[in-house]
């Protein structure tokens, strides 16, 4: 976990390609997003290095010529660290590692890290922690510095094992270990979820820094951590919150991002599990982010993952205070429209009428169409409910929610 202190001035270099299966527009937005990780991270971007190339080196990710100009430019700045945007093998590690003689991170590396600093409560430290290990475990080299704690006693080593032999049997054992405790933290939450009776589940879900914490707070009329940085929350929420005449339960999960580290993914499994037992899924969406489509498409992706795809969906468009878009001036009888030109309106007929799906635009952070939210979220409910509860009818005379 990098130290918060020597974070703060930590000065880095983003490293990513252009390849065939990921071309320029790509290449661009993977590195922003890699640069808001960074900083997230507590490191300051100084500069970027794109090479364009069929696949990248298996030796050295990069060229040998353009691995040489890195260098030169670390050295002539003082940089301290380079971040790779794609996960490096343990022997492009080890090979980058002699040429720059820097510190090297790549993605799924500062992922962990940023979960390392994030992690509050005991299940979600295990959860990072176990991920951390399976990450290290194929990466040990002989500059792997001793760990401070390794089994002695007589017949443990065995006949010439080695230092990094030693290593691993013992980030195995650690990993065995962790395992059994997300057991025993999965068979608790199991439980609690049980107690939770039948009350209907709805869960928050989508990409990180989309707002999901901010509107489980206006909701719920909670105080969840919300932070504009990615990852802020870590930990699931679960909180009671009541529209009109009927409560249910409202989950917070962890922001899913692209790239997601499997690692993650697999130790995050009863993190995840709120959203499996989940009966209503609110999909949040940063409606002002040039590329929300591709993140709706990463967030289906890991639903699918977790065979959570087919259950039902609001769409929720967040941050309509911070959309923007690009404008044809009147005299311009060039440029076409494109996605990139839509109003808001435009994109609220496009989800309205070219998706079979519920959806509403909202800004969590100035309350704007708070109450058509409430609205929908109360009608996705009372289906369920009353499916589950067929002879609770009465329940459902409407009257008006009183602030």
């Amino acid at each position: 976990m990098i130290d918060q202190k020597e974070a703060i001035s930590e000065k880095v270099v983003l490293i990513g390609v252009i390849t065939q299966k990921q071309n320029e527009t790509k290449s661009q937005e993977y590195l922003d997003e890699l640069d808001f990780l960074t900083l997230t991270a507590g490191g300051v971007v100084v500069k970027r290095f794109v090479q364009k190339m069929d696949k990248p080196n298996p030796k050295t990710f990069l060229g040998i010529g353009k691995l040489e100009e890195v260098k030169e430019f670390i050295q002539a700045h003082e940089i301290g660290t380079a971040i790779f945007d794609d996960e490096l093998s343990a022997g492009q590690l080890r090979n980058i590692e002699a040429i720059l003689d820097c510190k090297i991170l790549d993605r799924t590396n500062l992922i962990l890290d940023i979960f390392a600093q994030r992690a509050q409560t005991s299940s979600a430290k295990t959860q990072v922690e176990l991920a951390q290990h399976q990450y290290l475990l194929p990466r040990l080299t002989r500059l792997w510095t001793h760990l401070d704690k390794q089994k002695g006693g007589i017949g443990m080593r065995g006949p010439g094992e080695t230092e990094i032999e030693t290593d691993r049997r013992i980030i195995r054992d650690k990993i065995d270990l962790l395992k059994k405790r997300l057991l025993t933290i999965d068979k608790q939450m199991a439980v609690q979820r049980k107690n939770r009776g039948k009350m209907v589940r709805v869960a928050l879900v989508g990409y990180t820094n989309v707002g999901k914490s901010t509107l489980m707070n206006v909701i719920s009329k909670s105080d969840v951590f919300a932070e504009d940085k990615l990852f802020a929350t870590l930990d699931t929420t679960v909180r009671k919150v009541v529209i009109k005449n009927i409560p249910f339960l409202m989950t917070d999960t962890v922001g899913f991002i692209r790239k997601l580290p499997t690692q993650l993914v697999e130790s995050f499994k009863s993190t995840l599990d709120e959203v499996r037992e989940a009966d209503l899924l609110l999909h949040v969406v940063d409606i002002s982010h040039p590329n929300f489509e591709d993140q709706i498409a990463s967030v289906n992706a890991v639903l699918a993952d977790i065979k959570c795809d087919d259950k039902p969906t609001l769409m929720v468009f967040n941050k309509i205070d911070a959309f923007e878009h690009e404008i044809i001036e009147d005299d311009d009888l060039v440029t076409e429209k494109g996605k990139e030109h839509y109003t808001l309106q435009d994109w609220e007929k496009t989800w309205m009428n070219d998706y079979d799906v519920e959806s509403i635009f909202i800004s969590a952070l100035n309350k704007d169409n708070l109450e058509d939210f409430k609205e929908k979220t109360y009608e996705e409910v009372k289906k369920i409910h009353i499916e589950r509860f067929p002879y609770n009818d009465f329940l459902y005379y409407e009257y008006d929610e009183k602030e």
